[in-house]
């Protein structure tokens, strides 16, 4: 098995972030993919492009990453592309002047968020490109993103539209990794991380994050086998609003709640993957509002939850660890990370509380893996002491950090 990068755990520490679905598609309400229907540059036209609200707004709400559809199934490039004059060169914005690659790119930086780039592998339009063809298309236009724009720290490639289309695989990756050797690829053909199959932002459990194939995409129930077991962390894309990932003026009706989100954060976060959320900003180029009132909420929820921190004594023991509070306290959360510089180890854990009065120690909750983070929740009990078993493990594990919280 390959060795574990160091980028591939820094990736789990970011945890939560944002994807921004925006392009020509943005103006023309009502179109899909695959449509076939025609969507004119005259029609882009973002008045107001503003990417930094885009970021401050999702670094408030706890995002410490953020994606841009560069190119989606459309072919529209959200760049002065050189190789397609279907691109902003050739609207109205700015002219033909704008870039809004470099817009995001910059606003990223400008916050302190690391930077991830969308394309869409997938042939476009009604004149197919041969195979070679479509290959040097494809290798220019990802060396002008991985060029042109400095540190590229995430390359989010879309398994849809490419289920039946071979690639020269080992030129796109010796090209990305020669421009950016310090990359990480999300689930093709070299990955660093993997999807986990739905768009729904939930991990099935469990969540072993050393696997040896891949789901490839929506539209197949295909699995693409690796060469041997390697080190891939999960990521859970969703939507902040129920089916349009770019927008659309008539779904707001379809917001996620506050307790949504969060729920979506126990079955991603919670369960040792990433969040990616998608936000789709509107023809003005701003995030729209209601959107942005939604993700702020989320964020303080999610703030809410780690400043209920409830201060305890860990202790090793035989089988586990026993936690213990100075008085008898309210708890029901419990966060378990593993050290995972050398992969994840434990594979099933259970949780007891003692009774605060008398009795024997009760089982609260029980799971499989812990990997990178596992949140535990449970109804609120009031306890001075709690034990964590570990009832199997592959390896010896190491534990980075046992945590016990209240949220009201």
């Amino acid at each position: 098995m390959r060795a574990i990068r160091k980028e591939q755990l820094d990736f789990l520490d970011w945890e939560f972030g944002a994807f921004f679905h925006f392009g020509i598609r943005t103006f023309y309400e009502g179109h899909k993919d695959w449509d076939g229907k025609e969507m004119p540059l005259s029609g882009f036209a973002p008045t107001e492009l503003d990417c930094e609200q885009w970021i401050r707004t999702v670094k408030a709400a706890g995002a410490n990453y953020a994606i841009l559809v560069c190119k989606h199934h459309d072919g529209f490039a959200n760049w002065p592309s050189k190789y397609t004059e279907y691109s902003v060169k050739n609207t109205p914005w700015k002219n033909g002047t704008g870039d809004v690659v470099r817009e995001f790119t910059d606003a990223c930086r400008k916050y302190g968020v690391k930077v991830g780039l969308y394309y869409s592998p997938a042939q476009f339009g009604s004149v197919k490109m041969e195979p070679k063809e479509y290959d040097d298309y494809f290798v220019n236009q990802i060396s002008e993103l991985l060029t042109d724009y400095g540190k590229i720290d995430y390359l989010w490639f879309d398994g849809c539209g490419s289920e039946n289309h071979k690639y020269d695989e080992p030129r796109i990756i010796r090209t990305i990794r020669t421009l950016q050797p310090e990359i990480l690829i999300f689930n093709m053909w070299d990955p660093d991380t993997r999807w986990v199959g739905n768009e729904s932002g939930m991990v099935p459990m469990p969540n072993r994050n050393t696997v040896d194939c891949l789901n490839f995409s929506v539209q197949t129930e295909r699995k693409d086998a690796l060469k041997e077991k390697r080190f891939l962390p999960g990521e859970c894309d969703c939507r902040i609003r129920l089916k349009n990932w770019f927008y659309s003026d008539r779904d707001l009706h379809t917001l996620k709640s506050t307790d949504e989100l969060m729920g979506l954060y126990y079955f991603s976060v919670g369960r040792g993957a990433n969040l990616l959320l998608n936000i789709g900003p509107d023809r003005r180029g701003l995030l729209p509002d209601e959107d942005t009132k939604r993700l702020l909420e989320f964020g303080e929820r999610i703030r809410s939850l780690y400043a209920s921190n409830r201060e305890a004594q860990v202790e090793r023991t035989e089988t586990g660890y026993t936690l213990s509070f100075a008085e008898p306290t309210l708890i029901n959360h419990l966060i378990l990370e593993e050290e995972m510089t050398s992969g994840e180890h434990i594979t099933s854990f259970r949780i007891l509380i003692h009774p605060y009065s008398y009795g024997k120690p009760i089982c609260i909750y029980q799971s499989s893996t812990v990997g990178h983070k596992h949140i535990a929740t449970f109804p609120t009990a009031f306890t001075q002491k709690i034990e964590v078993e570990i009832l199997s493990e592959d390896a010896p594990h190491k534990m980075k950090c046992i945590s016990v919280y209240y949220l009201q």
